[in-house]
């Protein structure tokens, strides 16, 4: 693996997993340290990051992310689980395209979280990583009882001559972009604000699992994903570009529990159009663009089809007239 000092930001991402009781490997010290939970790598993140790469420059390295798995909500509240807008892998990815091509994972549990904010600083971030300089948000705490602050951070670094940077927030549109605020746009089926705030759509992945095979007879085919038991995306139909083997095409998908059939557990149903293939067990992103309607009960599957061929043609022209994705 390349030191810090040679990993560019144009470099396929990668991932180390901290352990405290081990020492981390040589060439992996040293580097300008994003710190944050970093969950949907979104406009704000991206600034964070913009940053870190910046102070890399200048200190003649290069800048990494330092985050947390899992999300410290599910440790304390499990049965509130958060609404995790980028699964683990995905958040990596994410970060290597915004400039930190190297994330640093801190497995979280409430061992970590009882480590004093003085131990997370000195041990970890100094002695562990040999931080080259830190950047971070306006909010971030850390350490147990979240009593590190950034101007704990700012005071105890500046005594090691290490800069830290202390991101303000980031607004968008006349707002400050937050995690929790895309989570309410895609929990009210709003992805194109969603989209907006997190400077690209809103995506999730999974393997394309067999379904009950219904569409077959409707005309409609679809590609089945179960989505994590902690979405809370709104139900309805959407129009979406699902990448395959490393293409986008376009299509309408329907997330829900399918009221005119069975009112099951919740499942994503994309129809790729003018494509034809086996897609069973293949991983693929679907992107979620515009919201179209709420899912609804139909009395007759005639009315269900006249809807989806409506659907289907509100979604090509939502499409056409929405700028091609990159791979």
């Amino acid at each position: 693996m390349k030191s810090p000092a040679d990993v560019q930001p144009d470099d396929a991402h990668a991932a180390f997993v901290l352990d405290l009781e081990k020492p981390a490997p040589d060439a992996l010290r040293g580097a300008v340290l994003a710190l944050g939970n970093f969950d949907g790598v979104h406009r704000g993140h991206a600034e964070l990051a913009r940053v870190a790469v910046a102070m890399a420059r200048e200190r003649g390295t290069t800048a990494a992310a330092l985050t947390f798995e899992p999300h410290p909500r599910s440790v304390f509240r499990p049965d509130q689980p958060v609404f995790r807008l980028t699964p683990p892998v995905v958040k990596t990815e994410l970060l290597g395209r915004v400039g930190l091509p190297l994330t640093f994972v801190l497995p979280f549990d409430r061992s970590i979280a009882a480590i004093s904010a003085e131990r997370f600083v000195d041990e970890l971030l100094f002695g562990k990583l040999g931080a080259a300089g830190l950047v971070c948000g306006y909010d971030f705490h850390f350490g147990q009882g979240r009593a590190g602050s950034p101007e704990m951070l700012q005071a105890r670094a500046g005594a090691a001559n290490i800069p830290v940077t202390v991101v303000p927030p980031y607004a968008w549109a006349g707002e400050p972009v937050s995690s929790t605020l895309i989570r309410t746009a895609l929990e009210q089926g709003d992805v194109a604000r969603a989209a907006d705030f997190l400077g690209r759509p809103w995506f999730v992945r999974g393997v394309i699992a067999h379904g009950d095979k219904r569409g077959r007879d409707l005309g409609y085919p679809t590609a089945n994903m179960h989505l994590a038991r902690d979405c809370k995306l709104r139900y309805g139909i959407y129009a979406v570009r699902m990448k395959i083997d490393g293409v986008w095409h376009d299509g309408v998908a329907s997330f829900g529990s399918r009221p005119t059939f069975d009112d099951g557990a919740p499942r994503l149903e994309t129809f790729v159009f003018d494509f034809s293939g086996d897609l069973y067990g293949k991983q693929v992103d679907v992107a979620l663009v515009e919201w179209l309607r709420g899912e609804a009960k139909f009395d007759t599957l005639d009315a269900l089809i006249v809807q989806m061929d409506a659907d289907s043609v509100r979604a090509r022209d939502i499409l056409t007239k929405t700028a091609p994705f990159l791979p």
